[in-house]
């Protein structure tokens, strides 16, 4: 007779019942019931084949430079990191490459005196050998406070910014630090006249990051009325105008780098990562032209 404390089942019941569970639970089932998301595994594509099983909690591995033997040393510019991100964003820009919009990387600066950080979406939409360029409000919004500090004066600008560019179906990752410094307005005039007139109009009309209030004579206005009131001001004041300047307080922001990691996913997260570091010379700034680079493997 067995006890009810020492049940004993056979090798196909504890098979079959582990099987019928899969479906139903997680790898490594999380300790606390507050926990709203553990080990996500992305979402499946339904409309493809997956390339391997994935058992539940696990995710995927980064395989397609696995086939190929990885990245080495020997396959990166070895003099600049600017050479070398064009050639990746070549690859990336292909039809075949599968990466929609591969100018889409992550701008992060950090406030002073707190060093708070905060981070946002943009595009690249200049690469020349000083750096990586993108455009944006700088009068109003957080990043313009980040970077140069409050219009009041009330606490210095911190011009070191960051950028992550992330191309998944190359399994790829670039991150840039550097410091930041603003366009000529003339340089930034060339760009802002490829934009279409809404956007241009936009650009002086909005007042990034500043809170919109209410209508309060309008119960189901959130403050969307506010900005549309805006637009139709700078619509007025263009309407006889094809030329419109470019705003002060908008333009273009380059990165000039002084490190570039670039990063090639690799089975079991043993990544490959080689990372440029500018060196200057004995007594001399980060000013254009100056010092040469490094190039180093790093470990994952």
């Amino acid at each position: 007779m067995q006890s009810s404390r020492h049940r004993v089942f056979s090798a196909s019941t504890i098979v079959n019942s582990f099987q019928s569970s899969l479906p139903r639970m997680a790898l490594h089932p999380p300790q606390q019931a507050a926990k709203l998301i553990f080990a996500p595994t992305g979402t499946p594509l339904t409309a493809s084949p997956a390339p391997q099983a994935v058992r539940p909690g696990q995710a995927g591995q980064f395989l397609k430079a696995e086939r190929e033997g990885g990245l080495r040393r020997s396959q990166l510019d070895q003099f600049s990191p600017i050479t070398q991100f064009h050639k990746w964003f070549s690859a990336a820009s292909l039809p075949e490459a599968g990466v929609a919009h591969p100018e889409t990387c992550t701008l992060s600066t950090a406030q002073l005196p707190s060093g708070r950080v905060s981070a946002r979406m943009v595009y690249m939409k200049e690469l020349d050998p000083k750096g990586f360029v993108i455009y944006s409000n700088f009068g109003t919004s957080g990043k313009g406070r980040d970077l140069f500090g409050p219009e009041d004066g009330s606490s210095a600008g911190n011009p070191w910014a960051s950028l992550v560019f992330w191309w998944e179906p190359l399994e790829r990752q670039v991150r840039v630090e550097g410091r930041a410094e603003r366009l000529t307005a003339s340089e930034s005039q060339i760009y802002y006249d490829t934009r279409v007139r809404g956007s241009r109009l936009g650009a002086w009309a909005s007042r990034q990051s500043a809170v919109l209030l209410p209508d309060p004579n309008s119960k189901d206005d959130d403050g969307r009325a506010q900005l549309e009131s805006w637009v139709r001001e700078t619509e007025a004041r263009f309407k006889d105008s094809e030329e419109i300047p470019v705003p002060e307080f908008w333009g273009g922001l380059r990165i000039v780098p002084e490190r570039v990691e670039f990063w090639q996913g690799r089975q079991n997260r043993l990544h490959d990562r080689f990372v440029y570091n500018l060196v200057h010379d004995e007594g001399e700034s980060g000013s254009e032209g100056q010092g040469k680079w490094t190039l180093e493997r790093l470990s994952p």
